[in-house]
């Protein structure tokens, strides 16, 4: 039986009409600065997407398309400018940067508390205790896949395929603490293969099309493609083998999977930056 394919999408509509009720309720628009440095397509394409939703949802935003050029100390300068902005709750800064500029020093800069991405290490550290303030969006878009899904997750052996900061190590957190029993893998893994085969869950995110074969899958496991991949004829694929579709009980498509939910919660960490400034969520 083929596995049961996600519409993210549909996902992110419906996370989006409860969203909309909590921007009501706050006494000023969410307020988000999104920037770019450069001009890599993927990083046009994917603020383009978050600029959208943003104003569909009636964000205050404010948008920076820096050139390539532009210097460290610059770049620095702006995001505190955006710190100090009583407007702007959510400081976003669309990586990949130019190779002159330090993106560790620059996503440091950023305040923790307008860290609408989690990539700070202070909140890179209270998600690690097992109390999250914002969350790395891409996990979080992950974890309310599966619970939307009604994927379980306690006692159940998860295997996380890459172990970026961005993704991998924060989703492997996230479902240690839901209680699965996790593994995490990297490109030192040995066996591959046997690993993912004892897996009831398996996320994927390395960003190299076909690194999970679909004779590895579980039958039956729950199988969430994070990777995006544009071949060379233009197409985007994930970093699982399509062929998984006849193994996997249930498995996200690339694109229209765990896309859309990233951005979702974005949006929604943005959100969580603007009720606590107004005084409607405790730190």
């Amino acid at each position: 039986m083929a596995a049961r394919l996600v519409d993210g999408r549909a996902l992110a509509k419906r996370h989006g009409a409860a969203l909309r009720a909590r921007v009501a309720a706050l006494p000023r628009p969410p307020g988000l600065a999104v920037v770019r440095v450069g001009d890599d397509p993927a990083s046009a394409v994917y603020v383009a997407r978050k600029e959208q939703r943003a104003e569909r949802l009636g964000f205050h935003r404010r948008n920076f398309a820096l050139p390539a050029a532009t210097a460290e100390a610059e770049l620095l300068a702006l995001v505190d400018e955006l710190n100090a902005d009583p407007a702007v709750d959510g400081v976003l800064v669309q990586l990949p940067l130019p190779p002159h500029i330090d993106a560790t020093r620059v996503l440091d800069r950023i305040h923790p508390d307008r860290d609408v991405d989690g990539f700070h290490p202070r909140n890179l550290g209270l998600l690690a205790q097992g109390r999250p303030r914002f969350v790395p969006c891409t996990p979080r878009g992950v974890m309310h896949l599966l619970a939307e899904e009604g994927v379980a997750l306690e006692g159940r052996r998860a295997v996380v395929i890459g172990r970026s900061n961005i993704v991998g190590r924060p989703l492997a957190m996230l479902l240690e603490q839901a209680h699965a029993t996790v593994t995490l893998c990297h490109s030192r893994t040995r066996d591959l293969g046997a690993v993912v085969a004892e897996a009831e869950v398996v996320v994927a995110a390395v960003g190299r099309p076909g690194t999970v074969r679909a004779d590895w899958i579980r039958p039956g496991a729950a199988v969430v493609d994070v990777g995006v991949n544009r071949l060379p004829d233009g197409r985007l694929v994930g970093d699982v083998e399509p062929a998984a579709v006849e193994r996997a009980g249930l498995l996200t498509p690339v694109p229209g999977g765990v896309g859309p939910l990233t951005i979702s919660m974005l949006m929604d960490n943005t959100v969580r930056a603007a009720e606590a400034a107004t005084g409607l969520r405790p730190w």
